[in-house]
């Protein structure tokens, strides 16, 4: 007898447990306790992304990048905990140092301290912000459940450890990925992001001038590509300012250009290559391509959802920051 009660206070404990952790991430958690919140975030960007749309992109990078590193939980925003101080926090992170969005965010926050002090959380921001600017740019929408709390730890290491790189083969971004909770599809579908990405020459330039260190060039790259990418845009291997396209002469348009031009090799990163080398995520991308633009943003969505979810922090763990860039005090 003594063993079944036992039994039953672990299940109930776990049971609480599960509700702490997951119960209050849901749609519109902010209704009653700040009603305005998720139309004040949409309103800035509705005011601001069509006179810099390229910030879509760097939103939804951001988004991705905090989720693959202790979860959603906005701790890429940090440039200080109670433990680490200087470059030591996940925005000076290799992958985080071309980053952009962070004082997009802030002025968001302000906004919010405003009409709803100690309320709204700075994950919760980085992820509808992410959501409705792509929707501005004409991508999809997708579900938005709130009532995460943001993180008071962030490490540099852990950052560049988890972050997949361009670099990445597709053993490597398998791993990574499943290390989060996402599948094959999520790799290809959320890879779709690059459909208005913009890359430095330095995160692909190897591709084009010293692939396996010969001074070669990566012959799972379209040959013609190169020679363009060479000519026009990174005339040298030490470029690492010039900005390019991922998905040229469709970068402003959420669409399935990207995945068209990975059927030619003509993906800018070696990790955009790698999703062709499997048969799977090979033959995933071909029904892309070869179904509608509804399908896959109804898809894209789904993974978004999905990501959207990673780690999240609720209840009473972590707190709501003040100001997005340092723990409260």
């Amino acid at each position: 007898m003594k063993a079944f009660n036992y039994l039953c206070l672990v299940v109930i404990s776990m049971l609480v447990f599960l509700s702490s952790t997951h119960a209050q991430l849901k749609m519109g958690f902010y209704s009653t306790s700040c009603p305005n919140a998720e139309k004040i975030v949409q309103d800035y960007v509705n005011e601001h992304i069509p006179n810099a749309p390229s910030l879509a992109a760097a939103l939804i990078r951001m988004h991705f990048h905090d989720c693959f590193v202790r979860g959603c939980d906005a701790s890429i925003l940090l440039n200080s905990t109670a433990t680490t101080s200087g470059r030591q926090t996940e925005r000076f992170a290799v992958p985080n140092q071309t980053v952009r969005g962070f004082d997009f965010i802030d002025r968001i926050k302000s906004l919010l301290e405003a009409a709803c002090p100690g309320v709204v959380s700075c994950a919760d921001i980085i992820t509808l912000a992410a959501r409705d600017s792509i929707v501005v740019t004409g991508g999809p929408t997708w579900k938005v459940p709130t009532g995460r709390r943001d993180g008071s730890i962030s490490n540099v290491t852990e950052a560049n450890n988890n972050i997949p790189a361009p670099s990445f083969n597709f053993s490597s971004l398998q791993t990574s990925f499943a290390n989060e909770g996402l599948d094959l599809n999520d790799l290809v579908l959320l890879s779709g992001a690059h459909t208005i990405g913009i890359a430095h020459c330095n995160s692909f330039s190897s591709r084009l001038y010293n692939f396996t260190g010969r001074g070669d060039q990566d012959p799972a790259l379209d040959s013609e590509y190169a020679t363009n990418l060479k000519a026009n845009k990174c005339r040298s291997i030490r470029d690492n300012t010039t900005k390019v396209e991922m998905d040229p002469g469709s970068a402003r348009t959420f669409d399935l250009s990207y995945y068209s031009l990975l059927l030619k090799r003509r993906g800018l990163f070696e990790s955009d290559s790698a999703l062709t080398t499997s048969s799977t995520t090979n033959n995933f991308i071909t029904q892309l391509v070869q179904g509608s633009q509804k399908n896959f943003f109804s898809q894209f969505a789904k993974s978004m959802e999905k990501m959207g979810r990673i780690n999240v922090k609720t209840g009473s763990s972590g707190e709501i920051r003040k100001v997005c860039a340092f723990v409260n005090s």
